[in-house]
């Protein structure tokens, strides 16, 4: 269950709202490669472990786009809306990858609802997220988050 589950015709009252962080996810090895099967993305920095130990990061490290695409099942944990018809990732805006993610690594989503507009049918939420490694003080990744709620 999210930590915050609204009806649409509260949607636009939560412009700067704070929604928490999720639970922890441990990255592992095996995610990085099947990530990197469906990519087509193979560089060895991500599925040569013997290799990477001697990169510039001293292990594999996920997919800058593997640690994006886990903004998806994070929101699930933080956010929902009742009262639509549909739910759409509508987009991303601002988008940094400002600290690799090593395997074996945990991470976060801190997020904090910072605009919602009013679009034909529904309304339009920007999300600020913030994916945090456990135990390192710069995030892996920094982007706003753009879903859509259609009544």
């Amino acid at each position: 269950m999210p930590n915050l589950v609204v009806d649409f015709d509260k949607l636009f009252t939560l412009t700067g709202t704070d929604l928490g962080r999720t639970d922890y996810r441990e990255i592992t090895q095996e995610e990085i490669n099947k990530f990197a099967d469906a990519t087509g993305d193979d560089q060895w920095i991500h599925v040569d472990p013997e290799r990477a130990k001697d990169g510039p990061f001293g292990a594999p490290i996920a997919h800058g786009f593997l640690t994006l695409s886990l903004i998806v099942p994070f929101w699930g944990e933080l956010f929902d809306v009742e009262g639509v018809s549909a739910k759409v990732n509508y987009g991303l805006d601002k988008i940094r990858f400002t600290s690799p993610v090593k395997v074996n690594s945990r991470i976060r989503m801190q997020a904090t609802i910072t605009d919602i507009t009013e679009v034909k049918g529904g309304a339009q939420i920007k999300v600020n997220t913030v994916i945090e490694i456990e135990g390192q003080e710069r995030p892996a990744v920094v982007a706003d988050f753009l879903a859509r709620f259609y009544k």
